[in-house]
C-alpha cells in the first residue's frame, strides 16, 4: 500500500507505481498487489487530480477525502480515516513518501496497529513501514515538514535514501545502517520519464511567455504569512523583473496573502511580472526546463532544477537538500533581498554554476525500491 497526500507526493508515487507495474509485467515472481490510497490532503483539481491523469498514476483505490485544516486537525483526521482502511486491507508493506502531514499520520497509525488474526497469514501484526526520501534534514524544527521527517524516519522499518547527506543525518540520530538503502530520487525518475512530453507543451505560447524569463514559486508560511516577510521579497522580485521578465504561478496560500496585505494589485499591474494560476505538472516542468533562472522556496524544485541544470535561487535560510547546493545548480541565499538580488545578477550575467547531477539520480530509483523490497521481504 502506497500513500499519496499532497502535490509533492504525486511525482514520487508515479515512479513507484510505474516500477511495480513494470515488475508485474515482467512475469517474474512475486506478483505485487499494489493498493494506492489518496488521503485528499490536496483536493483541488489543479493541485491534485490532474497530476494523476498526466503522470499515468492509477486511479486511487481509496480516497480518504480529508481536505484542509490546521496541522493538528488534518493529521488527526487522516489518522482517524486511515486506521479502518489499514485494518481492512492489512497490507504487508506500507510505503510513505516525502514529508507532508499524510506521511507522518499514516506512519503513526501503522506503527501502532495490530492486525486481526484473520489477516493474510504472514504472521505480521502490522505492515513493514517504508519511508521513501528518508533522512533529509533542514535542522529547522519551526518547519512542520522537519517534524514530519524526524518522526517518520524514527518509526519506519526501511529507509530509502536519495543522497549521502541522508546517511550522515540518520547515523547521527542513531539509526542502524541496515535500515538504510540508497536508491536515488524517485521524483527525478518521473521528471526524466516525462521530460520529452513536457517539452511539447504549448504552455509558453498559450500564456505568451517571452523566450527569456525567470520562473518564481513561493508558498512557505515563513515567507508569505506575514507582511514583514512577504513585502521585502515582493519588492525584490519587482527589482529583478527590471532585468528579466518573471513568470509566477501563484500558490493559493500566496495569493490569499498577497490580497490580504494589499500587494496583489501592484504585481498585476507590472508588465514584467506575469501571474498565473497553479499549473499542471507537464506545463510547469516545461517552464522550469526553459527558464533562465528559477527563484523558489520549494524543496522539490531545488531537485528538479539541479536535474535539469537550471540555476536556482532558494529563498530560505536552510535546505533539507544540501546536495543541490554542494553539487547542483542551487544557491541558498536566505531571504535577504540584497543577497537574492546579487545572486540573480550574477546568474543573469552568465556567471551561474552549471552543477552536476548527484549520484543515483538516473531515473531508476523506483526500480531499485521494488528490487530491494523483494530481496528484503519475500524471503523473510
Amino acid at each position: 500500500m502506497t500513500i499519496a497526500g499532497a502535490r509533492p507526493n504525486f511525482m514520487k508515487v508515479a515512479s513507484i507505481s510505474e516500477a511495480v507495474k513494470s515488475h508485474n509485467n515482467s512475469g517474474v515472481d512475486p506478483y505485487i498487489e499494489h493498493i494506492l490510497v489518496h488521503t485528499g490532503q490536496h483536493y483541488d483539481e489543479k493541485m491534485s487530480q490532474c497530476f494523476f491523469k498526466e503522470l499515468g498514476i492509477p486511479v486511487p483505490d481509496i480516497n480518504l477525502e480529508v481536505g484542509s485544516g490546521s496541522h493538528a486537525l488534518q493529521t488527526a483526521e487522516i489518522m482517524k480515516r486511515f486506521e479502518p482502511v489499514l485494518l481492512d486491507e492489512q497490507p504487508d508493506v506500507l510505503i510513505v513518501v516525502g514529508d507532508v502531514n499524510s506521511t507522518v499520520a499514516c506512519t503513526l497509525v501503522a506503527s501502532k496497529i495490530i492486525y486481526p488474526h484473520t489477516g493474510a497469514g504472514n504472521g505480521r501484526v502490522r505492515p513493514v513501514i517504508v519511508h521513501v526520501e528518508a533522512g533529509l534534514r533542514s535542522f529547522d524544527r519551526d518547519m512542520p515538514e522537519e517534524i514530519n521527517r524526524i518522526l517518520t524516519d524514527a518509526l519506519s522499518d526501511i529507509l530509502f535514501l536519495t543522497e549521502e547527506d541522508a546517511v550522515k543525518n540518520l547515523r547521527s540520530e542513531g539509526v542502524a545502517s541496515e535500515k538504510m538503502v540508497m536508491v536515488g530520487n524517485v521524483m527525478i525518475d518521473t521528471l526524466l520519464r516525462h521530460l520529452s512530453m513536457a517539452k511539447k507543451s504549448d504552455v509558453r505560447n498559450r500564456f505568451k511567455i517571452p523566450s527569456s524569463y525567470s520562473l518564481v514559486t513561493m508558498h512557505r508560511p515563513s515567507n508569505v504569512d506575514t507582511r514583514d516577510a512577504l513585502t521585502p521579497l515582493i519588492e525584490c522580485l519587482v527589482e529583478i523583473s527590471k532585468s528579466i521578465p518573471l513568470v509566477f504561478p501563484v500558490h493559493p496560500r500566496t495569493r490569499n496573502a498577497l490580497e490580504h496585505f494589499e500587494l496583489l494589485a501592484a504585481l498585476e499591474q507590472n508588465s514584467k511580472i506575469q501571474l498565473l494560476d497553479p499549473l499542471p505538472y507537464l506545463d510547469f516542468l516545461n517552464l522550469i526546463a526553459s527558464a533562465t533562472m528559477v527563484l523558489t522556496d520549494s524543496g522539490g524544485i531545488q531537485e528538479e532544477t539541479t536535474a535539469l541544470q537550471v540555476p536556482c535561487i532558494t529563498m530560505r535560510e536552510n535546505t533539507e537538500r544540501p546536495v543541490t547546493v554542494a553539487l547542483g545548480t542551487n544557491y541558498l541565499t536566505g531571504t535577504d533581498p540584497a543577497k537574492i538580488l546579487s545572486t540573480a545578477r550574477k546568474i543573469l550575467a552568465g556567471q551561474g554554476k552549471k552543477g552536476e547531477i548527484p549520484p543515483y539520480w538516473d531515473g531508476k530509483a523506483g526500480e531499485r525500491i521494488v528490487k530491494a523490497l523483494i530481496e528484503r521481504l519475500v524471503a523473510s
